[in-house]
């Protein structure tokens, strides 16, 4: 059973210590690499732009692209992102064996470097799906990966057991075929509801939340039946089995 989690905008730039855990060198280092450099050298204002992000922003990421190619520690991917499913991910926590074990059972997706392994050395940036680089070939970020990408997922899905938990965000989708993964592979897809009187809606940050926690309790129970999901519960949420599919497994807060 293999994870799908996004990346997250949010990044570390440093730890304060890192487990003694072997860092794994990206699939994509040099694509990472040649779009870095392409970044590198915008200037601050067109980096916002791109980006849509501030200028505050756009500064410190200018920095970080620059760097990019200085002889500087990197971090494994699973510990670099710091957003809300990262926060309840808490990969700090995780012992080395977790870590060790999550390396053949968590894919990351990244703007920047396609698809990530939770060990593989990384430098933070900020990269955004829709941003057209001169190292694209003429297409933006979705595109450019999607050729990339969809064999490799769905391989390594097969090379387990053909099972897929999803629990990264809708927009990451578009780095795949997607419909070529959902016909070759079984996706798993756990829902997360807050009710609100007789209704029950789907909210981000806790969507996010809980996607970080399912993540970890998989990893650190070595979760490898997607029945065996019914048993999470966080922060309120928990399994209703009455809706649903088996395929789509609903959580309600």
């Amino acid at each position: 059973m293999q994870i799908i989690l996004a990346s997250a905008k949010i990044m570390n730039d440093r730890l304060k210590s890192i487990p003694d855990i072997s860092l794994s060198i990206p699939r994509f280092q040099n694509e990472a690499e040649a779009f870095a450099k392409d970044m590198a050298q915008y200037s601050t204002e067109t980096i916002a732009e791109i980006l849509g992000c501030s200028m505050q922003i756009a500064a410190q990421n200018k920095l970080r692209f620059m760097q990019f190619f200085e002889d500087k520690p990197k971090l494994p991917a699973i510990l670099a992102y710091h957003g809300q499913a990262y926060k309840h991910l808490k990969a700090e926590i995780l012992t080395a064996d977790d870590l060790n074990y999550s390396q053949g059972k968590l894919w990351i997706t990244s703007f920047l470097y396609g698809l990530l392994r939770p060990l593989d050395g990384i430098q933070p940036y900020r990269m955004e799906g829709l941003v057209e680089l001169p190292s694209g070939e003429g297409q933006n970020q979705f595109g450019f990966w999607k050729s990339r990408l969809t064999d490799l997922l769905i391989d390594g899905i097969k090379a387990d057991d053909g099972i897929l938990v999803h629990l990264a965000t809708e927009e990451y989708q578009h780095l795949f075929d997607w419909q070529r993964v959902r016909k070759e592979v079984r996706i798993v897809q756990p829902l997360f509801y807050v009710r609100k009187g007789g209704d029950l809606k789907i909210q981000a940050v806790w969507a996010k939340t809980c996607r970080g926690a399912m993540t970890r309790f998989i990893i650190q129970n070595r979760i490898t039946n997607p029945d065996d999901l019914s048993a999470f519960s966080y922060e309120g949420f928990t399994y209703k089995p009455n809706l649903g599919e088996p395929d789509y497994p609903h959580f309600i807060k």
